[in-house]
């Protein structure tokens, strides 16, 4: 009986150690982890503490649309990555519509002469309600970059491996 466990075990040990090609290469007694760089800072996570990704858009207060993307964990933090967009008024008639879509452009270039950023492009909380609520926010340039960052850290979960997204 001896005899036939001995082999048995060194087969096991053998195929345990044995990798997927295609997996990424992470030493021994080192977690995975999905790594996000952005303009606004960086985040980090254990890929086996990810429980879900998604990614949603919504009207805020009928002056701004958001698209955010989320990343739900096994800790007491949430992060929201998310895009800013103005929602921009709609005339009912074409000459109009240039009148305001001029009127948003020379507000933009005022803000920007002025050093002021336009409230859509922040991150905007207030002291403490949101400040300790939990929350990890970063706002992206682009719902090109959203979508980019959802995909990797969706890459991530499904596959378990070290994954890095940097924004452009």
């Amino acid at each position: 009986m001896r005899r036939v466990l001995l082999p048995l075990l060194f087969l096991a040990v053998a195929t345990a150690g044995a990798q997927d090609p295609g997996s990424s290469t992470v030493p021994p007694g080192r977690i995975p982890q999905w790594r996000c760089t952005l303009p606004g800072g960086s985040y980090s996570v254990a890929v086996r503490s990810m429980v879900s990704v998604s990614l949603h858009e919504y009207i805020v207060d009928g002056v701004a649309r958001v698209t955010e993307a989320n990343i739900d964990t096994t800790g007491n933090a949430l992060v929201r990555f998310y895009h800013l967009e103005p929602l921009t008024p709609q005339s009912p008639m074409t000459i109009g519509q240039s009148v305001v879509n001029k009127l948003q452009e020379m507000t933009t270039e005022a803000a920007d002469r002025t050093g002021q950023e336009e409230p859509w492009k922040k991150v905007a909380k207030t002291f403490p309600g949101s400040t300790h609520a939990h929350t990890i926010d970063f706002r992206v340039e682009s719902k090109e970059t959203l979508r980019k960052l959802v995909e990797s850290a969706d890459n991530a979960l499904k596959n378990g491996r070290d994954t890095t997204f940097k924004a452009p």
